[in-house]
């Protein structure tokens, strides 16, 4: 399982990133308005921290547009992906980008058969988005053993990132059923590495260890 900062604030990549854990990044238009920098100079920063992949999406809404517009954010790192939405004009440009060799994140996935169309026009990577599937009570983990199952019966090299994930809980279930990569929001990495048994644990090693140096004393 890779994990992905799903973040375009630089100081919180970088702080993650000291932990040794981050596979790559993944950004959208919304995640980096929020930012109020430009988007080429954040995405430039992004991957001068990471060394996997980072996402970085278009905004056109025609295949044309898409492919002139990734053609020109791949130039601006070894390790941009571009992410393309899941249409059927995405779709199209997925195929021109993946014969030209340039990595693409399709996103916004939510059945089957779009992840499916996604593989066949050349994704890299697909994007489900478990968070959003939960909110109108759809079985979001079906779908990412459903994707897992079809990449690995037909032989698929696509792989897949379990996105919109908002609880350790969830985690947890994706890495099970094989999602490939997850994308995590950085306020969620501070969930997952503490456990309240870590804590009292702690606790008492440290009151334990006083005890012992006044005894000493």
């Amino acid at each position: 399982m890779k994990f992905f900062v799903d973040t375009a604030n630089v100081a919180e990549i970088r702080r993650i990133n000291e932990m040794g854990i981050v596979d790559g990044v993944t950004t959208n238009p919304t995640i980096v308005a929020r930012e109020g920098r430009d988007f080429e100079t954040v995405i430039k920063e992004i991957c001068s921290i990471v060394d996997g992949p980072v996402s970085a999406e278009v905004t056109g809404l025609t295949a044309h547009d898409m492919v002139t517009e990734a053609r020109s954010i791949s130039k601006w790192s070894n390790n941009v992906v571009i992410k393309i939405p899941m249409t059927m004009e995405g779709l199209k440009a997925v195929k021109i980008l993946s014969k030209e060799g340039i990595k693409t994140n399709v996103t916004l996935i939510f059945s089957v058969s779009q992840g499916l169309m996604a593989m066949k026009a050349g994704a890299t990577i697909i994007s489900p988005f478990v968070g959003r599937l939960e909110d109108i009570g759809v079985d979001a983990y079906q779908l990412i053993a459903d994707l897992r199952h079809i990449i690995d019966f037909y032989g698929y090299e696509t792989e897949i990132i379990a996105a919109s994930i908002r609880s350790v809980q969830q985690l947890e279930k994706v890495t099970k059923l094989g999602a490939h990569i997850a994308t995590i929001p950085d306020s969620l990495f501070e969930k997952m590495s503490s456990h309240i048994l870590t804590t009292q644990g702690i606790e008492q090693f440290m009151k334990d260890w006083e005890t012992f140096e006044k005894r000493e004393k």
